[in-house]
């Protein structure tokens, strides 16, 4: 058996598919019922539970062999460092009541490193606890997934700029398909060496993009000129907190991207595990035709 924590997510249901085909049986733990119909229609049995409830949790795990445990972030937190955190201490304790013997965490690009990556500290200090329990644990460390592009597609579709905390703009900076990490965490789940731990794995996609690539690709779509432009550094936070996210989240952003454009982000040194998702940008669900139309006509959101 294995528990997916994290399971309504994409990278969650792509997991699933994936393990489903092979018929392995999965156990899927949302925080509501409505999360749960279209998981159970692919043969998963539901368990409900907060992600940061301890004892819920390590219920929902009991008796599951692996676990795979993906934390998501609220970015309209006050405190998301904070809200992080408890849902990464319940998470562990789980882990350490109910004892499966292998964990495979997703993780980020930069989370080896243990100050000023704003948003990936979450990571680092997830990495941090696991590594305390007794279970295998495999880091499956995950480049900026192409799926956070959309909350601009509305600004880049009417005013035909597409505003890029990414500096320069042809610096390459990997991408991957969201899809793509559930499907090498899937593998990762079934042939890992356990003996192994901690494993640390690398993905990304096919290849490396710039801002130029994005806002091209993003005008071809949407058949008009697209041009990607640098934000300037001082209007990073203004123009995160306007997207509606907390003012503590919109730091720990601006922070991250610093980290980016300082090249402190990357594949970590020496490491030689690097999966590749199959999915190039152009493909990415996010450019199909009801997902295109929907992100042009939802309210702008941050950039990034």
């Amino acid at each position: 058996m294995l528990a997916i924590l994290g399971a309504a997510g994409n990278a969650g249901r792509a997991a699933i598919g994936e393990l489903r085909k092979r018929g392995l049986k999965v156990r899927a733990v949302v925080r509501s019922e409505a999360k749960a119909q279209d998981l159970a229609a692919l043969g998963c049995e539901i368990a409900i539970a907060d992600l940061r409830d301890t004892a819920a949790l390590a219920k929902a795990i009991e008796g599951a062999e692996m676990v795979l445990a993906i934390c998501p972030i609220s970015p309209r937190a006050q405190d998301p460092a904070a809200d992080m955190r408890a849902i990464i201490d319940a998470i562990c304790g789980a882990v350490i009541a109910a004892r499966p013997a292998r964990v495979l965490a997703i993780s980020d690009y930069g989370a080896e490193l243990s100050v000023g990556t704003g948003v990936t500290l979450a990571f680092h200090y997830l990495e941090t606890e696991l590594r305390k329990t007794s279970a295998a644990v495999t880091l499956l460390r995950s480049a900026e997934h192409m799926q956070n592009w959309p909350r601009l597609f509305r600004t880049a579709a009417e005013t035909g700029v597409l505003p890029s905390l990414h500096h320069p703009l042809t610096k390459l900076f990997p991408m991957v398909s969201a899809t793509d990490v559930g499907i090498v965490a899937a593998d990762l789940l079934t042939s890992s060496d356990p003996r192994q731990s901690p494993r640390i794995v690398h993905v990304e996609g096919p290849r490396r993009y710039t801002p130029l690539d994005v806002a091209n690709t993003l005008g071809a779509a949407c058949g008009r000129a697209i041009v990607a432009r640098e934000l300037p550094r001082a209007d990073w936070i203004a123009a995160l907190t306007r997207g509606g996210l907390s003012p503590h989240y919109a730091a720990l952003v601006a922070e991250l991207y610093d980290a980016h454009n300082s090249g402190l982000i990357g594949v970590e040194r020496g490491a030689t595990d690097i999966r590749r998702g199959a999915t190039e940008f152009a493909q990415c669900s996010i450019f199909s035709a009801a997902a295109l139309a929907a992100a042009v006509a939802a309210p702008s959101s941050r950039p990034g």
